[in-house]
């Protein structure tokens, strides 16, 4: 049984392909799984809860509360419960939803709750799934980290002949095989291992309510931090005040805002880290005095004296410890290689990882990246744009061969 001991929540969704699931619960138990369905109200329109919890051994769940009793079905624990959340069918709408954050019945707040991977596979219509509204929400789903599996093309049941037919349940659970597999493996990569990363803005205060600072989301070390946990690191993220936060609950994330901030907490957790990884924007200049009242408007030019700040990077490199990795990140407009590699030798990296805002699609606040990795041997590699999460895994591969 090749799933023995995994936990898998398995969504149904509205659509005629709902009658499938059926045969993908009795083969998801008979691998060794334990299933819990989540079906919504329209799901239960195509096929009955029933013959579903017969299959699965398990009470099928679709609404909030027990209107008997008013006990209530916790989305909550569903989402720590659960190794792969799977829904299958996924329809149109309820992908929709899931790519705008709507959640009004229990399948879609248990996704919100989802601390486990992914997985989806569509079904519908020719037209639906072909619809750019369809494709932008499969786009801005996989952004997220889900994993699609694409539906095959055939006889729909329209009538019409073409791509939205569900993935065959005998596939499907082949792939659910292969990537709690892969997924098992991935998470010993970095086991045992302490990554400290910095990531977004610093805010440097000119006055109570005015800073200087720089675009950054956070996004790209949101991300790195992300992988690292999921491949079993103990991840510690120093974080400048950002919109975001990890998806991965396990990553112990410390909160900043100026650049001295970074500096002292960076400085604190490195020594008993086996690597560290710079992402943050950190402000290169911080006004030397900050004003106590808001400034006022006055007739005459205001002039700020800055200084330089720490420098992150460069203290980690010089504090390095035999065994230690050092990655720093290098955004630039010009001479970007030349710069980046000046950066290698100069902060005592062990490798950086280069992206240039001539790049459309690269930099701040974007969902992708393009980035080149080099090393101190000289050796560099170029990757093509890619969504962050696919980026902060080519990072940790390279990290992974200096351990």
């Amino acid at each position: 049984m090749r799933l023995a001991g995994k936990h898998i929540i398995l969504g149904i969704t509205g659509s005629i392909a709902a009658y499938k699931a059926a045969i993908l619960v009795r083969l998801l138990v008979k691998e060794g799984a334990e299933v819990k369905v989540v079906i919504t109200p329209y799901g239960k329109e195509f096929i009955t809860p029933v013959t579903l919890a017969t299959l699965s051994r398990n009470t099928v769940l679709c609404d909030f509360f027990k209107h008997d009793d008013g006990s209530w079905n916790s989305h909550v624990e569903l989402g720590i419960w659960a190794d792969l959340m799977l829904i299958a069918p996924a329809s149109a709408n309820t992908m929709a939803k899931m790519a705008h954050g709507i959640c009004d019945n229990l399948l879609l707040t248990t996704y919100l709750s989802a601390r486990c991977p992914v997985m989806l596979a569509p079904a519908m219509d020719l037209d639906m799934f072909q619809h750019p509204s369809t494709l932008k929400n499969m786009d801005i789903l996989r952004s997220f980290g889900n994993i699609i599996m694409e539906p095959s093309s055939g006889e729909l049941a329209s009538g019409l002949h073409g791509k939205g037919r569900m993935e065959e349940p005998e596939n499907i659970v082949q792939k659910v095989v292969e990537f709690l597999g892969k997924n098992d493996q991935e998470k010993k990569k970095l086991k045992g291992k302490r990554i400290l990363i910095s990531a977004g803005p610093t805010h440097e205060k000119i006055d109570p309510v005015r800073f200087i600072g720089n675009a950054s989301s956070g996004k790209m070390g949101i991300a790195l931090a992300d992988t690292c946990a999921e491949m079993g690191a103990e991840v510690h993220l120093v974080l400048g005040p950002v919109n975001m936060i990890p998806n991965n609950r396990l990553v112990k994330t410390y909160p900043v805002v100026s650049a001295q901030e970074m500096y002292q907490k960076c400085i604190e957790l490195f020594p008993g880290c086996n690597a560290a990884i710079m992402a943050a924007a950190v402000a290169d200049y911080t006004p030397s005095e900050t004003s106590q009242e808001k400034i006022k408007k006055k007739e005459k030019d205001l002039t700020i004296r800055f200084v330089r700040t720490p420098d992150i990077a460069a203290e980690l490199g010089k504090r390095k410890a035999e065994g230690q990795i050092l990655v720093g990140f290098a955004l630039e407009t010009e001479q970007e290689k030349d710069n980046a590699v000046k950066k290698l030798s100069t902060k005592n990296l062990d490798f950086i990882v280069l992206n240039s805002l001539r790049d459309a699609g690269a930099g701040f606040g974007a969902d992708t990246n393009k980035v080149t990795i080099i090393d101190r041997a000289g050796k560099s590699e170029d990757f093509d744009l890619k969504f962050k999460q696919a980026v902060a895994v080519d990072i940790i591969e390279k990290l992974l061969t200096y351990f």
